[in-house]
């Protein structure tokens, strides 16, 4: 039962504002969620949500529902574009808490977050809400207020809190930390999920130069494969399957069977932004930042899906249920910037740092240095430096 003067507006029905709502309403607030698309859904393809991940859909309680949606699996390892493996991981007791994975594809798990939503009680979904203005109120002062256009009219909602989840291209955040904009990553990446029973289903990443490749089980039939690689920001192919599979011609078999068994349907691309430099805060009066909004990363962490789902977790159990208890909102939002902005900081530049041995890295000796190395790397204290980042506890 969601209690009476506590509000909130959460602009995004992505991962991150759906994770959020959902914090939200069980917390006891009445939340209001605006999606500038059309209708509630998810664009792209599969993911990879690790431990920690998990471990936020637990405490969403939606754990076992995301598991039947998905297929567990492990990393395996880095091949080189010849099949060779560069570090291939063991599938050891003491490393599997850090290296087991739930391959899923993205509209799976939204419809899992967006059904908790839509049944839930205490919240109102509003879809075409294209937000134009933000006022961040204060804490103990004015309240918030988001105003946002569908059609020909405009609307404004006031709320106690706004969530701003509304991606890496965020409007709220545009307005509230005109600086931080989004840069081009230097690369793109094409991304699949096609019919396949066969292949390996473990997580086997291949670098080679300016070009990485990646596939992992979706599900029993079906296998998510990305090919992320530099190139010129807004670069169009009149066949981009074709020119997959011209990239991949030389590379392993493995590989090649899996780029030309994808129909041209099924096939997506898209240029990878990030927020490199961070905010200096997550938080703004009474608005909080979450997801790609607060700190999109480059994707070669894999934890933009994990991240987002925390972050809801931590929207209702670090301000939501502390001023819903009676708290101070002012405290609670200091306490949320305090706690998430560091690791999610750290995230990032962990995943720049993996950009700039892999996909940044162009062809020659780098290249053979950086195999070389890999191969001579023991993989036991690699895997167990992801902990950190794996084993997340909620507040």
């Amino acid at each position: 039962m969601a209690a009476e003067g506590l509000t909130a507006t959460v602009v995004g029905g992505g991962i991150a504002g759906l994770a959020s709502a959902v914090s939200l309403v069980q917390a006891g607030w009445q939340v209001k969620v605006l999606e500038r698309a059309s209708a509630f859904g998810e664009v792209g393809a599969g993911l990879a949500i690790t431990g920690n991940g998990i471990t936020a859909l637990a405490a969403l309680g939606m754990d076992e529902a995301v598991r039947a949606a998905g297929y567990q699996t492990v990393t395996a390892g880095f091949q080189d574009p010849s099949g060779r493996w560069l570090m291939r991981i063991p599938d050891r007791s003491d490393l599997r808490a850090v290296t087991t994975i739930w391959g899923l594809h993205r509209q799976r798990l939204h419809d899992v977050l967006h059904q908790a939503v839509e049944t839930a009680d205490g919240v109102e979904l509003v879809t075409g809400a294209e937000v134009i203005a933000v006022r961040p109120g204060a804490p103990g002062g004015e309240l918030a207020s988001v105003t946002w256009g569908a059609g020909d009219a405009a609307h404004t909602v006031e709320a106690q809190l706004v969530v701003a989840a509304d991606g890496v291209r965020s409007a709220v955040r545009a307005q509230l930390f005109p600086a931080a904009r989004p840069r081009y990553s230097g690369s793109t990446s094409w991304r699949a999920v096609i019919p396949d029973a066969v292949s390996d289903g473990r997580l086997v990443e291949v670098w080679g130069p300016g070009t990485e490749f990646g596939a992992l089980r979706v599900s029993a039939s079906e296998i998510c494969w990305y090919g992320y690689f530099r190139n010129p920001e807004g670069a169009i192919f009149a066949d981009e399957l074709g020119a997959a599979r011209d990239r991949f011609a030389a590379w392993a078999p493995w590989i090649r069977g899996i780029v030309t068994a994808t129909p041209a349907d099924r096939l997506i691309r898209h240029d990878v932004y990030h927020l490199p430099q961070g905010l200096p805060a997550y938080v703004c009066g009474r608005v909080v930042l979450v997801g790609d909004a607060a700190h999109a990363a480059l994707p070669t962490a894999g934890q933009g899906a994990a991240t987002a789902l925390e972050d809801g977790v931590c929207v209702g159990r670090m301000i939501a249920a502390p001023v819903r208890a009676g708290g101070d909102l002012a405290a609670a939002l200091t306490a949320f910037d305090r706690i998430r902005r560091p690791r999610c900081q750290q995230i990032v530049r962990t995943a720049a740092m993996i950009a700039r041995i892999g996909v940044d890295l162009g062809g020659g000796r780098g290249q053979a240095v950086r195999n070389t190395l890999l191969r001579l790397a023991p993989p036991g204290p690699l895997v167990k430096a992801g902990a950190k980042i794996v084993r997340w506890t909620p507040p």
